[in-house]
Order: structure tokens, then sequence, then C-alpha cells
């Protein structure tokens, strides 16, 4: 929250003069014809200028940013990656930021922008959350035709036998609205449509925003489009883009959005913004040809995997590292003391409410307490055997006693360093610690980097490894629904595609009231979805949605205009 004396984040954002993002470029060795300008400070970056850049120069270390199961607030790991680069950059290491495009559904509902913020933020700060350079919406339009072609076959005679029953392929929409959860289309007649029941997701939730994140080029792209699983036959035959010959119209659709975007931060250092898939629904990593141009042109990448290590951090090692074949040299778990209590079962956080007094005051019992889930959370990047350092994201009511609490739980779990970092209000600054501690862990590297399951490994048994050795259940109960699905993909050859968990975020668990680290628990799977494009297999864990709703007092209602035309309200 911002007083009269603490400037909002985009009254920050706007107090700095951003550089020509092609001196940016230049900066990293790109060459003019590799760089597509968006204005003055944004860019997209060509696919021939990562090739050459990947051929000319050695790859940087690669730094994961992950964090404890979060409150609704969030625990500032955003605003951490972009602060850890700044302060990486200070220290004499070239340094970039690699984070995802944010959602419009956040951005008019609760979470608010992705840019990070305070002093450590990335600019435009306008553009990044708004539309930035369309990508979002090509995503959409990508996805929104497939849908479209296959209403449009089963009217126009239905020649591939497609079960109007067994559509997979949902419609899209970048805006959270649960009245589009559930919806029945067709309904004015034959010239209409066939009348089905169908759902609406999230945009970022799309199989296409995932494509577009693992996509290693853009042969791979169309590869990948194709082999999408949009309906099966009534024999259970399964119905791909390429059999309905719409994969080559949805790859034209993104040649523009799967180059990757730069901006910067506010001190000037490069920032790649591409793709945005959630991680609670999707994979939650942004784009692996984001993370190749950064580190083809840096000594060290901070990229951001979103929530908790339990959800995008575990995604990116076992789907996304699977995907590309880098792995990354360390890792940073973000915490905040105020979460450590929550989790210590003290206090309440509501978004859009002041905080609860009990959270602003010392309370060293509840951080000892609560850090169990800080200690599980390092432990789950141990699996892999990444080196951990812990981030703790500063506030002015964190205490010494409290934070020395944190770092006694922190290196009892396997952290090699927990260091306070105070980079919202002073920038890289604030973030030097953090940054030699970092640069430390990443020079000693990962070089016994391992992934948590084989390839061959049944579905059901990846589901069951990554419930109890990532969650902590005590095992997993499949549906009649869920058990038949995954037969049926086991049975069309997708048995050895990795596991993308759909589940809370708020907690090790299926249920967002279980805090901590829970224990005596079964994780519940209701369905499991196929995204043979983007190569994984998607398990919906207890009530978890694919279609955000907005909350009561959307942040919406505080976005407009003023007198002078500029926007206001972003946060």
């Amino acid at each position: 929250m911002t007083t009269s004396a603490t400037p909002s984040d985009l009254e920050i954002a706007r107090s700095v003069k951003p550089r020509p993002i092609i001196d940016v470029a230049h900066d990293l060795g790109l060459q003019d014809d590799e760089i597509e300008l968006y204005g003055s400070a944004k860019a997209k970056i060509t696919l021939a200028g990562i090739a050459r850049l990947e051929r000319e120069r050695p790859r940087g270390k690669y730094v994961l940013v992950t964090a404890i199961s979060p409150t609704p607030l969030g625990e500032g790991k955003s605003t951490t990656t972009v602060g850890l680069a700044q302060g990486l950059n200070r220290i004499g290491h070239k340094a970039a930021v690699c984070i995802r495009q944010p959602s419009l559904g956040p951005v008019f509902g609760i979470k608010g922008g992705a840019a990070g913020g305070g002093y450590s933020q990335v600019i435009p700060m306008e553009d990044f959350n708004l539309h930035l350079t369309g990508d979002v919406h090509a995503i959409g339009a990508a996805h929104n035709l497939a849908a479209a072609f296959i209403d449009n076959h089963i009217h126009h005679g239905n020649a591939l036998g497609i079960d109007p029953l067994n559509v997979l392929w949902p419609r899209v929409l970048d805006i959270s609205d649960r009245a589009l959860r559930k919806v029945v289309i067709g309904l004015g007649g034959k010239e209409n449509g066939y009348p089905r029941e169908t759902e609406f997701v999230i945009t970022v939730a799309s199989e296409v925003m995932a494509v577009l994140a693992l996509a290693s080029d853009l042969a791979d792209l169309r590869a990948r489009l194709g082999r999408m699983v949009l309906a099966t036959t009534r024999d259970g035959k399964a119905i791909t883009a390429e059999d309905l010959h719409v994969a080559g119209a949805m790859a034209v659709l993104l040649t523009d959005a799967i180059k990757p975007n730069l901006l910067q931060t506010l001190e000037g250092g490069p920032a790649f913004v591409h793709a945005g898939p959630f991680a609670n629904i999707a994979h939650g990593n942004n784009s692996v040809l984001a993370d190749r141009i950064a580190l083809a042109t840096n000594e060290i990448v901070c990229t951001e995997a979103g929530f908790g290590a339990d959800m995008g951090a575990e995604k990116f090692f076992d789907i996304k590292c699977r995907a590309s074949g880098l792995h990354p040299d360390a890792a940073v778990v973000v915490a905040t003391i105020r979460a450590l209590k929550m989790h210590g079962g003290v206090g309440r956080i509501v978004a859009g409410k002041p905080l609860d007094p009990a959270l602003l005051t010392e309370n060293v019992a509840a951080v000892t307490a609560g850090g169990a889930n800080l200690a599980k959370q390092i432990e789950n990047v141990r699996l892999f055997n990444v080196p951990v350092v812990v981030a703790i994201n500063s506030f002015p009511t964190d205490t010494p006693a409290e934070v020395e609490a944190v770092r006694a739980v922190a290196l009892a779990a396997g952290a090699t360093e927990a260091v306070v970092a105070n980079h919202w209000a002073k920038g890289g600054e604030g973030a030097e610690a953090l940054a030699k501690a970092v640069w430390a862990a990443a020079e000693v590297g990962a070089p016994d980097f391992k992934l948590l399951y084989p390839d061959d490994a049944s579905l059901t048994s990846k589901i069951e490894t990554i419930a109890t050795q990532v969650y902590g259940a005590d095992g997993v109960d499949l549906s009649a629904v869920a058990a038949k699905q995954l037969a049926q993909y086991e049975a069309l050859g997708y048995g050895k595609l990795p596991i993308c968990m759909a589940k809370s975020q708020y907690s090790l668990s299926h249920d967002a009231a279980l805090k901590g680290r829970p224990t005596g628990w079964r994780l519940p799977i209701r369905e499991v979805r196929l995204s043979a494009g983007a190569g994984f297999v998607t398990p919906l864990a207890g009530e978890m949605r694919t279609m955000p709703g907005l909350p009561s007092r959307p942040g919406g209602e505080n976005i407009d205009l003023d007198a002078e035309g500029e926007i206001v309200g972003l946060f």
C-alpha cells in the first residue's frame, strides 16, 4: 500500500526515462536486422538473431526464481527476479531478466500487474501489463480459429466422424469470467451450429500458449500445433489440428508472437518478456526462446517460475528443462515473513483488505512454524539437485529475530544461504547481498541435475511421484473418469509425456485452506486433459478451475484515464 510519501509502482515507473530499446539490444550484440521495434521502448527479437548469437556466444549461468506457497498478495517473486538481475549488474555481472507476460484476467482482477514493484520493475509498466505486442491476442485468435474449424467441420458433413460429445477443444478469452466456465453453443438452428456443451478457459491456459512457450523454432511450433488433439471419434480415435487442416493457419497467426519481446528494467538492463502460461493450470514459465537469447547474451539469467516451488519450479524442471535440454545452475526461493506467519496459523490475508494486525507484530514462533512450508519448498528444489538461495523479501515490519528464524529454517532445510533483500525500496542496491549469494551458488552449479521421473514411467506413476514427493500427499485418488482418461491416453501412445498438474497455488495440497506443510491427506484427481502438442498431460486436482472469476471488487474498478489521458490505477 502506498501513502502520500510513497509513490505508487506506476509513479515510480514513469519517473524513469527508458533507454532507447535499440541501445539495449545493441548492448546484447544484436544487429539492426535482428530487432523489430515496437515504438522506442520495446522490440521483438528475430529467430535468426537468436540462432546467430547462440552459435557465437557461450551460454550464461541459468538461475530459476521460485517461492514458498504464496498468499493472495503474492510474495514478490517478479519483483525479486528483477531486483536480483539489477543487483547482479551492480556487482559486475552482465545479467538479464526473463519473466512472463501477464494475463488481463489478473490485471483487472485481484493480483494486478506483474512487472515487479517499487524500484525493481520492468518498464514501460503500462505496456507490459496491457497488451504489450499483442502476443496473447494472437494466441487467442489461433486457438479460437481451431474451435471454429471443429464446429464448421461437423456442420459440413463431419467427414472425419468427430463425436460432438467428445470435442476436447474449448474456446478462450483473456478476461476472468466465471459465467463462461460452462456454456451451450449452437442454439440457433442447423445454420447456426450443432448444439453442444462446451467451455471457455482463460487464454493463458490455452494449449497454444504452452506450445508457444515450449517451441524451439518456427518449424517446431508448426509441428506442435499439428499434434494438438482437438476431439475424438466415437470409437476413440484422436482428431488433431493437422487432421482438420487448421494447424498451418494457426502457425501463420503466431509468426510474430513466437519472437521474444525485449524491454528493460528500471536500471536499464535487458528484460525478456515472452509467453504467460499460468502455473496453477498450465506450466507456469516464460518461453524457452526468451531464456535461450538471454543465455546467449548475458553472463547470468534470472528466469521466473509461477507460484511456489511445488508448482512452477517442478514444471520448470520436469516440463521446460525436459523440452529445452537446458538445466539451471541455481535457484532462489522467495519468502516473506508475513506469509510464513500465515502458514504458521497466525492472521489472515485477503486481497483488497488491510493486512491483519497480527501479521505486523513480531511472532517468532509463528514464523518458525510457518517455516515448514519454506523447508518443504527448499526440499522440492533439492529433489532435482539444484542449489538453493533463500531471498527474504523485506518489509518494514520484519524484525531481526524473525529474520534469524527464517535463516535457521532455510539453512537447516539445505539452502546454501538466506539473505534479506530490500530491492523494492532500493532497486539493485538493495539486492547486492542476494546477488553475491546467488552468483556463488551458480558458480558451483548443478552438475548432478536430475528430473523427478523418467519418460517411460506410466502416467499414473508420474502423478503419484509428484503428489507424494513434491506435495507430501499420502497417495492419489483417481476418479473413475480420470482413470479412464489415463488409460485412453496411454492406449493412444501418449504415456511418455510429462505431467502438468493443475491444483491450488495457495497450499502444497489441492485444498487452499491447508497451510504450512500439511500431512495425512490424499490428492484427488477428478479428470485428466491431454495437451499432445505442448507435450504434457494435465490432471485436475480438487476443484481447480481453468477460467478464473472476478472478485467482489475487481482491480479494474481502479483503472481509468485521467484528464490528461494518462492511465491511472495500475498496480
